[in-house]
């Protein structure tokens, strides 16, 4: 017996039905495949890279919002616990102004060491941005400044709707109200 490969007569017939040029399969992959198999790989790093970059960004757009508004909250509640404690004071302001007008016949050492306090306290004010409230006789009643506790008949026919008289001055702090005048409105 000789060992001679005979081609069987299937794969003959298979050969000659394929079209000339028709490469038969190999195990070897050609230049597209390769280039396919290389650029998958590739396409999706650089995905996984812009996703990281996206990433990055937004928790970046993230932090530096949470910072500035952690930044206003903190201005905001010095802002408040300053308020507060101005707001407080503010009686010990009409006790003074009280207390310097039934002073005013007398000229001692007492009423200048009061007025040299008085006047201490009035800067210091004045430091924290606290200010009065200028209203005058026949200003106009503004609900955003006044807060009116009485309406009387008008002694005078200008002054219906406007403020006759200041019970309690008003103060601001920066341009915030802190405490509304009281006043009385004319009819």
């Amino acid at each position: 017996m000789e060992n001679t490969v005979q081609p069987e007569p299937e794969l003959e017939k298979h050969e000659e039905s394929m079209p000339e040029g028709t490469p038969l399969q190999s195990s070897e992959p050609t230049d597209e495949e390769k280039k396919e198999t290389t650029a998958e790989p590739l396409k999706k790093m650089q995905d996984e890279l812009a996703e990281a970059k996206d990433k990055y960004v937004r928790l970046y757009a993230e932090f530096d919002n949470f910072r500035r508004r952690n930044a206003k909250e903190r201005l905001e509640l010095i802002t408040s616990a300053n308020e507060q404690l101005l707001k407080a004071l503010l009686p010990v302001i009409d006790d003074f102004e009280r207390a310097e007008k039934s002073f005013k016949d007398k000229n001692d050492k007492e009423v200048e060491g009061f007025l040299l306090i008085q006047n201490k306290f009035k800067k210091i004010m004045d430091q924290f941005n606290v200010k009065v409230m200028e209203i005058n006789q026949g200003s106009d009643f503004n609900l955003d400044f006044h807060e009116a506790i009485t309406q009387i008949p008008a002694p005078d026919e200008k002054l219906k709707g406007k403020i006759v008289d200041v019970v309690e001055k008003g103060y601001l702090l920066g341009e915030k109200v802190i405490r509304f005048a009281k006043v009385v409105v004319g009819q």
